[in-house]
């Protein structure tokens, strides 16, 4: 070394780290551009147990679909909100500390605001596959993404679907108990329903009284026999799955046998522990809810996947669960694709420019309007028949004609 000045020693060191840096960044862009870390947050454990891990299986399926259809990785960090607002936002948090690069769930509308808050903080995108309060992208958030319908065209589309209904099957039902869960979800549909229902002058029925119930009660006794006592034609119902099979048990117990149980919009009706939960009993009650297309060629590809990966379950008992969480992952796979980046900022920006086509959910392209939100869904009627959930309505789309009002319970075989 005596033969080397200081300034060509440093010469020489400058050079070799410049070309190790140049050796290094195309290790470093395939790593970066190759694979996705995705942070899936889904209620597992408590009262929403049943449905978050119904969601689950459409995670599970996700990344073998979306790596033949783009090409890309996703590195999947599932998490339990343990059905809870504030698990939920902690362990957001901690994903991204862990490193997720993009967040996707919750199912709840609740732990959705809660999410939404942490994801805009950090510059982090966030799909939100299920979750309906219209609050959560009318905050100009611009990290939050929701291709789910807003509980004001929920309602919307399934009031529409009602007045269908007594149309197919010409009757025209004069009363009904509004009943609804009062949590976050459940008051924006009470919101909305408020809202809508006055002014739609075809529909023959009047609300004549209206009860709301904690979610995670377990006891309906006295809500049922408060409905009861009104003696309308049927119970509109806004629920989840648990509060959906206690107040079916409740309903045959006091032998009250209303017309039918509709939701204009709600999950727990169609949900499989329901089926196994009351058997006979989970037939006829309709939810017009959004759903997927069986016909649809991505329907076809995630059917086949599925039931190579659950060869003792069926994809029509989780059709929306797992529809629209697959469709959340494959929004953040196609905006990967695009964008070629992990980096927060560019992924909202391709995320913001979606246009798929191609889908496997009811209604037209995911695309997000300056909100964030997808307002291209629709909705069906969904009967419970044979212990599986069954297209009624549109007509073009049934698989079986509809039935109202339902057989009695003790007339149940």
């Amino acid at each position: 070394m005596s033969g080397i000045t200081r300034r060509d020693f440093n010469r020489i060191a400058a050079s070799a780290v410049a070309g190790s840096g140049t050796l290094a960044a195309p290790a470093i862009v395939r790593a970066q551009t190759n694979k996705l870390k995705v942070g899936v947050l889904l209620p597992r454990s408590g009262t929403q147990a049943f449905i978050g891990q119904s969601c689950q299986l459409g995670v599970d399926i996700a990344p073998a679909l979306l790596r033949e259809m783009y090409g890309v990785e996703l590195d999947l960090m599932n998490v339990d909100t343990e059905t809870n607002v504030e698990v939920a936002r902690s362990r957001a948090e901690k994903l991204i500390n862990d490193g997720a690069q993009v967040l996707v769930g919750p199912f709840d509308s609740g732990a959705a605001s809660a999410i939404a808050q942490v994801a805009e903080q950090r510059r982090i995108p966030f799909i939100i596959n299920i979750a309906a309060a219209p609050q959560i992208t009318e905050q100009g958030y611009k990290y939050t993404f929701r291709n789910f319908p807003t509980s004001v065209d929920l309602v919307r589309n399934g009031l529409a679907l009602f007045r269908d209904l007594f149309q197919a099957t010409s009757t025209a039902p004069r009363t009904a108990v509004f009943m609804h869960i009062n949590d976050t979800f459940g008051l924006a549909n009470r919101k909305a329903i408020d809202a809508i229902l006055p002014t739609l002058s075809y529909l023959p029925f009047k609300v004549v009284e209206t009860i709301s119930y904690d979610p995670a009660a377990r006891d309906l006794s006295v809500e049922v026999a408060k409905a009861k006592a009104t003696n309308a034609d049927f119970i509109m119902l806004v629920s989840r799955l648990n509060d959906a099979i206690l107040l079916v048990r409740e309903l045959v117990k006091q032998r009250w046998a209303p017309q039918g149980i509709m939701s204009p919009g709600s999950p727990g009706m169609y949900e499989a522990q329901f089926y196994k939960a009351l058997g006979k009993y989970s037939d006829y009650c309709i939810s017009n809810v959004p759903w997927y297309d069986p016909n649809a060629k991505l329907s076809k590809r995630v059917e086949a996947a599925f039931s190579k990966r659950f060869p003792k379950d069926k994809l029509s008992y989780h059709a929306l669960n797992v529809g629209f969480t697959f469709e959340a992952l494959l929004v953040a796979a196609d905006a990967f694709k695009r964008a070629g980046s992990t980096d927060g900022t560019a992924l909202a920006n391709a995320i913001r420019q979606t246009n798929i086509a191609d889908r496997m959910m009811v209604g037209g392209p995911i695309r997000f309007n300056e909100k964030g939100q997808n307002t291209e869904n629709a909705s069906a009627c969904i009967q419970n028949r044979n212990q599986q959930p069954v297209v009624v309505l549109p007509k073009q789309a049934a698989q079986m004609a509809p039935v109202f009002p339902v057989p009695g319970w003790q007339g149940r075989t």
